[in-house]
């Protein structure tokens, strides 16, 4: 039954997720480019791999809690008609939760507690990529919900891991995500004044996939919806 009243528990558990998955991006990105003497591959590589296996457990432990969504776009697409303080809540929660994971991982690594990113990540190849990786974020949430639910965590999970590489941005597919990076002057960074764009290429990237999820789960005329 679709939750109608705010539910502490869901929020909580989309601000510490959130939260994880953003120190998981950051503190491996941090650690990746302290070990990988210079070597943008092998940075990339542990980044890819910490990231993936974080969203997995994330996902797998909290998904019965909130759903899992972790994301702005995500919790927008979803909700239900007249549920808009919800996701308002969820998406306050994965802002903060964002925003407190890249503090922990400056703590941790003992740079600056605030510091802003200097990597600029602009043009149309990455811009490009946001929509792409978006597009196909939503794409996957949607149908997997409708056709595989149990496989939820390991299908998003491996495809954040392969869109890492695929697209020119290296996949962020998260405006929570993406303002908490900027957040760290660090590998995994990204220059707050490149965040406006990447969040509205995520915005219509993401709404492109959710549609396109929807009408091929629509069921055909004369068809069972488990056909």
């Amino acid at each position: 039954m679709e939750e109608t009243v705010l539910n502490p528990r869901r929020v909580a558990a989309e601000g510490v997720g959130t939260g994880f998955l953003v120190l998981a991006v950051v503190g491996s990105g941090i650690m990746a480019e302290s070990l990988s003497a210079g070597n943008a591959a092998l940075a990339l590589l542990a980044n890819t791999a910490a990231t993936g296996a974080a969203l997995f457990v994330l996902i797998t432990l909290l998904g019965p809690v909130s759903g899992a969504s972790f994301n702005p776009v995500v919790s927008l697409l979803s909700a239900r008609p007249g549920s808009g303080r919800l996701a308002a809540a969820d998406i306050g929660a994965q802002l903060a939760g964002g925003a407190a994971g890249a503090v922990a991982a400056n703590v941790m690594f003992g740079r600056p507690v605030l510091e802003l990113a200097s990597k600029v990540r602009t043009g149309t190849g990455q811009w490009a990529g946001e929509f792409i990786a978006t597009f196909g974020l939503l794409l996957t949430i949607r149908l997997v919900a409708r056709y595989e639910p149990a496989k939820a965590a390991a299908a998003v999970a491996l495809y954040i891991s392969s869109a890492y590489w695929f697209t020119a941005s290296t996949s962020f597919a998260n405006p929570a995500v993406t303002l908490a990076r900027t957040l760290s002057d660090s590998f995994a960074g990204i220059r707050p004044a490149d965040a406006p764009v990447f969040i509205l290429m995520q915005a219509a990237g993401g709404f492109a996939g959710w549609r396109l999820a929807g009408w091929l789960s629509e069921p055909r005329q004369g068809t069972s919806r488990n056909s």
